[in-house]
């Protein structure tokens, strides 16, 4: 057979090269021998090659006769120039250098071609014999078919190794991913050479977030594609457990350098992928999850004037809230929902002093701080929501058409009024002063970014749904756009030239201690780097929303708390209530010193029946008495039930009813009616507490999932040095449905590999935890 080498290429030297080089070139090409697993057969036909060439070009004679057609055929032209185009292609082939080689010597040949660095032309090659199955090479034909296979398939799977790294040098990420997965999987369906396939899966491990970028700044329509982008990037979450967490994904990534990938990765986002993803992850719990989501929910809400979202979003922050001071993104929430009085409240807690500033100045002439919070937050979206959208990134801001929506109108008048108790949640959070041993990282990223930090205790950053609502309805929307009152006049400063909002820096940091997990902890807005003491308020939460307002806010107006009522001062009314405590105390301990004493008298009373009844003669025992047999029990005794089947020992059948069992349970949690008893039975910490989390809040958004499951068990594998404990590979069909209310938003179809954990404790298999494999 004839393959596309030549001489000079075979000893890797030019056509002028002298008989000393060819010398030289040949033992040099001799000694350098290939990897180790290579066989002696392959190792001998590439010495034979190697060998041919130098006999050859080392004569003169030969040498001469062999140039002759050597450049004839490299540098001839086509006769017919027309022949370019599809047919050119083969017709440059037809004029490349190629040899007549031995069947038993394409080994040999393969692996030169490969230390060539001709990737392409090995798998082209090779696609007859390996494409599928490698049969055709166990005819006897290319040598011993039990060397011939394993040195064909290395070859070919070095080619793709070395191709995709090269497509990775070139950024061409996800044709590099597809290269590295075809060597792998070769190698896997002839079980050969693990420790190569463990290359090329480190390889895919840190290729991934460069994937992730390339497949999610494709356009829009390439559906399929973003949609693989996406679930690349939930699996990075899940191993890493979250944004913020520290578990291994293996590509090389620690918590900073994963949060600046996250951070350009927003833009190519549309609204709702965020959403979901953001939403999912923030009941790890996430802060920072969190706070992303607040960003999605917030633009979404306000681009497709569904008021609702913003209503989602203001709960989220109300768990953040507790923690860290977001109580100007909760005024901007309060204002969207047309709650004045709750956003004037929420100004007045709030620390960003640069922000507040502007408000305060552009609501000179209102009674209270509205007109610059519409001026503020018109801006805010425009300029730091909006950008982080791909589908927003060219739409305008206008509150004005917000509010003239007939169904944002319809929404904020059937809103409830609702208890403001809940409001005492929002209290001042202390500022958090910033030193060097933090490593804060604060991203100012085309302008400004929205950026977020992690939570210190992730106990403490609960689900935000388990918090209660905490909304209260102000004025209601008001006028023939349904403007909130008060707010009309901020629109003629919006398209002044003098209306200059203070450029935010990210409401968030992503801070990282050496000595400490992360927390959130959000920076003053704007340029100044001072840390900002809180205003003083009274001692408690409930003093800090009732009492007098902050001493660096003027009060608000009608919007802003009203001081408390005088102190009373001690008197008669005191004194009487002091005696009517102390005489119920009396009464309480007499009571109970009558109802012992009266037990005493009872037990010594029905101790003497006792002893005079007995005395005067009791029943006695007969020899005629009933007749007790041990051998036969006097009362029916039932029958042991049967042992739990998922309590026997772990094999293919138990594991597939535990995951089913698991699906089944996830169904009725995610549900409309939201069953939990089912996860109780099958998962254990640390994922029932997050199965459980995520069924309350799907339960309080009124929002349910249901679920379609094929379920196929690949492999079991038990712990030798526990029985108790085991792990189940399963690959996983899960067709999803999501409803909010009784209305289906989407769907998504997708197929996992994913590997079970699984414990026993003296009963049943249960499910602690498990990883998706691809």
């Amino acid at each position: 057979m004839r393959i596309p080498l030549d001489y000079y290429r075979i000893l890797g030297l030019p056509i002028q090269a002298t008989a000393d080089q060819l010398k030289q070139a040949r033992g040099d090409r001799i000694q350098q021998l290939p990897r180790r697993e290579y066989s002696d057969l392959a190792i001998d036909a590439r010495k034979q090659l190697i060998d041919e060439a130098y006999a050859v070009l080392s004569d003169p004679d030969q040498r001469g006769a062999y140039d002759m057609g050597f450049l004839a055929k490299t540098y001839d032209i086509p006769s017919n120039p027309s022949l370019s185009g599809v047919g050119g292609e083969k017709d440059t082939d037809s004029h490349r250098a190629s040899i007549e080689i031995d069947d038993r010597q394409l080994v040999g040949a393969l692996l030169i071609l490969q230390e060539l660095g001709e990737y392409e032309q090995v798998v082209a090659m090779t696609r007859p014999w390996v494409g599928t199955s490698t049969i055709g090479l166990k005819d006897g034909r290319f040598g011993d078919p039990d060397l011939v296979v394993p040195d064909m398939v290395l070859t070919v799977a070095l080619a793709y190794l070395e191709l995709g790294r090269e497509q990775w040098q070139s950024r061409q990420y996800e044709n590099a991913a597809i290269s590295l997965e075809s060597g792998q999987d070769l190698l896997l369906r002839e079980s050969l050479f693990a420790s190569l396939r463990g290359e090329m899966q480190a390889d895919l491990y840190k290729l991934r977030p460069y994937r992730i970028i390339e497949l999610l700044q494709l356009p829009e329509v390439k559906t399929d594609e973003r949609r693989r982008g996406l679930q690349l990037l939930r699996e990075m979450l899940h191993e890493r457990g979250g944004i913020d967490g520290h578990g291994d994904d293996r590509s090389g990534l620690n918590v900073e350098d994963f949060l600046r990938f996250i951070q350009p990765l927003r833009s190519s986002l549309t609204t709702t992928e965020p959403q979901t993803l953001f939403e999912m992850e923030a009941h790890r719990p996430s802060a920072v999850s969190t706070y992303l989501a607040v960003y999605a929910l917030l633009a979404q809400g306000f681009a497709r004037a569904q008021p609702a979202l913003i209503r989602k979003a203001k709960l989220m922050l109300m768990q953040l809230g507790r923690r860290q001071d977001v109580h100007l993104e909760k005024a901007v929430c309060c204002l969207l929902l047309g709650q004045t009085e709750e956003a004037s409240r929420a100004l007045d807690l709030s620390q960003e002093q640069e922000a507040i500033a502007f408000i305060r100045e552009n609501s000179v002439d209102s009674p209270d701080l509205l007109p610059g919070l519409c001026l503020y937050a018109e801006h805010w979206l425009a300029e730091e929501v909006f950008p982080h959208f791909r589908d927003l990134q060219n739409q305008s801001v206008s509150l004005k058409e917000y509010f003239a929506n007939k169904q944002v109108q319809s929404y904020l008048e059937a809103l409830p009024a609702e208890a403001r108790a809940t409001s005492n949640e929002w209290v001042v959070v202390q500022p958090r002063r910033s030193s060097r041993s933090d490593h804060e990282l604060t991203y100012a990223q085309s302008g400004s970014t929205p950026a977020v930090s992690t939570s210190a205790n992730p106990a403490q950053s609960a689900p935000y749904s388990s918090s209660p609502d905490g909304l209260s309805n102000g004025h209601s929307p008001t006028g023939s756009v349904g403007m909130p009152t008060g707010s009309q006049s901020s629109h003629s400063g919006a398209n002044s030239p003098s209306a200059q909002v203070p450029k935010t820096t990210p409401p968030g940091r992503f801070n990282q201690s050496t000595n400490e997990s992360t927390y959130l902890q959000k920076p003053a807005r704007g340029s100044s780097s001072k840390s900002h003491q809180p205003s003083p308020v009274a001692s408690s939460s409930a003093a800090g929303l009732n009492g007098t307002p902050t001493a660096n806010l003027p009060p608000l107006g009608q919007g802003s708390p009203q001081p408390n009522s005088p102190r009373r001062t001690r008197g008669k009314g005191t004194h009487e209530s002091n005696y009517k405590v102390k005489r119920l105390i009396l009464v309480a301990l007499v009571g109970l010193f009558g109802i012992w004493l009266l037990w005493m008298i009872l037990s010594a009373i029905f101790g003497w029946i006792g002893n005079a009844l007995e005395g005067m003669g009791g029943p006695r025992l007969t020899a005629d008495g009933p007749e007790i047999r041990l051998d036969n029990s006097p009362i029916a005794i039932p029958e042991p039930e049967p042992d739990n089947p998922l309590a026997a020992d772990l094999d293919p059948t138990v594991a597939q009813q535990v995951v089913n069992q698991w699906l089944t349970a996830k169904s009725a949690a995610l549900g409309p009616e939201h069953q939990t008893q089912g996860l109780r039975e099958i998962l254990v910490e640390p994922s029932l507490a997050r199965w459980m989390g995520l069924s309350e809040s799907l339960r309080q958004e009124n929002s349910h999932r249901r679920f379609q499951h094929e379920v196929r068990v690949q492999s079991v594998d038990v712990n030798e040095n526990n029985p108790n404990q085991g792990t189940v590979d399963a690959q996983v069909r899960e067709v999803t449905q999501f409803y909010q209310g009784n209305q289906m938003e989407r769907s998504e179809d997708s197929t996992l590999q994913v590997r079970y954990q699984l414990v026993r404790d003296q009963g049943p298999w249960r499910i602690r935890d498990w990883d998706i494999i691809r």
